[in-house]
């Protein structure tokens, strides 16, 4: 064999993996600030947030369903990364998340319902929405926006920024320029943005927001005052202040209500009164305001309301949801697999859109939301915000995608939120804090010195047992704590790993089993000698027999860890990880390091010296066993 060559790729992996660690994922600060491992929440404290879980009717949520949104909250943490997150239910109503370091970014999106929904479009404003006007204005003018742009379309511009669905793998959603959205063009003030509709509304016309205090409708009524009111029940379509701005001035009241107030309205005079918009009210309603999937709702798209039929496919209809990297443009997409009877009725959804004739409400909001109209569009709900609306050019029997400008991180995130299911309980952010190490440093400085003891002990018993065999031994252990620290300082930057007491001792637990490698292949050299062959001829031979031996060993230990770490959380994840990684290292250095330094050892004197090799034993027994011989 070419030792050489061994020894050389064990020196590029150090590169690779040192380069990786002082100038990729994210790495910035001094050299010294770089190799800082991510440490956990028992050693340096992190932050803490509470969920509070909202009530309806004044009963709490029933344990099972507050078990359940603890479930999901623990998977969405454990997505992060090998994050060793608390996840635990507090009192009746509260979920507790806490992680290590500061980790604002990471919790604020934990606790969202991720409710999707997959609505028709059948009515839109245009870019006719309207901002609450300032109260304070004698004579309040409304700004009256429906009048096309020079350049005929609004907000986005030509290059697209929404996600869109795809079609079909060769049909792509009406696009104005490679960015994968759509081109969102102002409506012609003499086409009708909506269907009629029936302006009656009822207290219960808009389903109960679980665990938000409801507003009534006759604070409502008396909040916008009588002629107000009276004059938004006549709405049968909403009304376009692009021929005549002041014909807002009739519901000047609503412009005053706040997003719980419009919240009590029905779907028809949230979408018809002019002075409701989405800044400020629309966005503002509670949680799970639009979640009702057996009623019209109303909700906001680049700017514009828009009304949105019943929704006929739901997350629960999704199996499986994976963020992919499109080949053909380089963009993150989110692929949807649906199970048997939501593709089913995926499909009824999309040959609905894609066959509506010119006379159907679809038709005609695609026509005012759409540049170029060919068919209606289905906008994609996740909670209260409309990720997409593209047209639909296909009928789709199978995949269907998720596009837009994603980029990694948040194409996992919705995928990874689709995967887990949505949430059962509404809850609302409480406050987030930080909180101080459960353990501290004091314990990560004694599991480190507990590391290096163990270390210590094995080299100084390998020195005396084996003598130069020993060197072998502690040089393989300094190269694997080496590629250990450096794999731990990565991926605590790139995938969330951190470094906790628990995983601490899976470090130090892989010492012996590193250590028994080191014995399977010594002994077997000793047998070999013993049976007569020279230390030199001993090498390859013994390495060839223990070598199976030492992969049967450490894949047995992986396979446990890789087992542990499916089936447990938390600390002992995390401890399963750091046994599995430094499994994995050590037989990486077995490979690459230690029988090729055996091999030129083999070729050196002080190997054929039995006092100086620690084969001393064995070397002359064996010198003895020839003379007799």
């Amino acid at each position: 064999m070419h030792p050489g060559r061994q020894l050389g790729v064990l020196g590029l992996v150090f590169v690779v993996l040192y380069l990786l660690v002082f100038f990729a994922g994210g790495a910035k600060g001094s050299f010294t600030d770089r190799l800082q491992p991510k440490l956990g929440l028992d050693l340096v404290g992190g932050t803490q947030a509470t969920y509070i879980a909202s009530v309806q009717g004044g009963q709490d949520p029933s344990k099972d369903s507050m078990e359940q949104a603890r479930t999901i909250i623990e998977n969405r943490v454990n997505a992060l990364g090998v994050s060793e997150a608390e996840v635990v239910i507090q009192g009746n109503r509260n979920i507790v998340v806490s992680l290590a370091g500061e980790s604002d970014d990471q919790l604020k999106d934990l606790a969202t319902a991720a409710q999707m929904r997959f609505r028709l479009l059948i009515g839109t404003t245009g870019d006719i929405a309207q901002t609450a006007m300032n109260p304070s204005t004698a004579t309040p003018s409304v700004a009256a926006s429906a009048t096309p742009s020079a350049g005929g379309s609004a907000k986005p511009s030509a290059s697209g920024s929404a996600p869109a669905v795809n079609a079909s793998p060769s049909a792509k959603s009406t696009s104005g320029g490679q960015g994968g959205g759509e081109v969102v063009k102002a409506p012609s003030p003499s086409v009708s943005p909506s269907p009629s509709v029936t302006s009656t509304p009822a207290a219960d016309s808009t389903a109960p927001v679980p665990g938000q205090e409801q507003v009534s409708l006759d604070d409502v009524k008396k909040k916008v005052g009588a002629a107000a009111w009276a004059a938004a029940e006549k709405l049968t379509a909403p009304v376009d202040l692009s021929a005549d701005p002041k014909a807002g001035l009739a519901y000047y009241g609503f412009g005053k209500l706040t997003g719980p107030e419009v919240n009590a309205l029905s779907p028809d005079m949230q979408f018809n009164i002019p002075t409701i918009g989405c800044e400020k009210q629309l966005d503002e309603r509670p949680n799970g305001a639009i979640d009702n999937i057996q009623s019209k709702v109303v909700a906001c798209y680049n700017g514009a309301k828009v009304m949105l039929d019943k929704a006929s496919v739901v997350g629960d209809d999704i199996s499986k949801a994976s963020a992919q990297l499109d080949p053909q443009n380089g963009q993150w997409v989110v692929s949807l697999d649906f199970k048997s009877e939501g593709q089913t009725k995926w499909t009824a959804l999309t040959r609905t859109a894609f066959n509506a004739t010119a006379s159907e409400p679809c038709y005609t909001a695609a026509q005012a939301l759409y540049s170029s109209i060919e068919h209606c569009a289905v906008a994609v709900v996740l909670d209260k915000n409309v990720i997409s609306a593209p047209q639909i050019q296909g009928v789709l029997t199978s995949t269907s995608q998720i596009t837009g400008q994603f980029t990694a991180v948040s194409a996992k995130q919705l995928a990874d939120q689709l995967n887990f299911g949505a949430i059962p309980v509404t809850f609302t952010a409480g406050p987030a804090q930080t909180v101080s190490a459960t353990l501290g440093i004091q314990q990560l400085q004694a599991g480190l010195l507990a590391a290096a003891i163990g270390m210590a002990l094995v080299a100084v018993y390998a020195f005396f047992y084996y003598r130069l065999l020993g060197s072998v031994i502690f040089l393989s252990l300094i190269l694997s704590g080496l590629l250990t620290f450096g794999a731990l300082v990565f991926l605590g930057r790139t995938v969330g790993f951190t470094l906790t007491l628990a995983g601490i001792a899976g470090f130090i637990v892989s010492l012996g089993v590193a250590a028994d490698s080191f014995v399977i292949y010594f002994e077997r050299l000793k047998d070999e000698i013993h049976e007569g062959r020279t230390p030199r001829s001993a090498v390859p031979r013994a390495w060839a027999r223990a070598r199976r031996t030492i992969i049967s060993a450490n894949t047995i230990t992986i396979m446990a860890a890789v087992v542990l770490y499916i089936v447990s959380i938390g600390a002992v994840q995390g401890f399963a990880f750091a046994l599995g990684l430094s499994t994995v290292l050590d037989l990486l250095v077995v490979f690459l390091f230690r029988h090729p330094i055996m091999t030129m050892f083999a070729s050196t004197k002080a190997f054929m010296s039995p006092r100086v090799s620690g084969l001393g034993r064995v070397l002359r027994r064996a010198q003895t066993d020839a003379k007799e011989a």
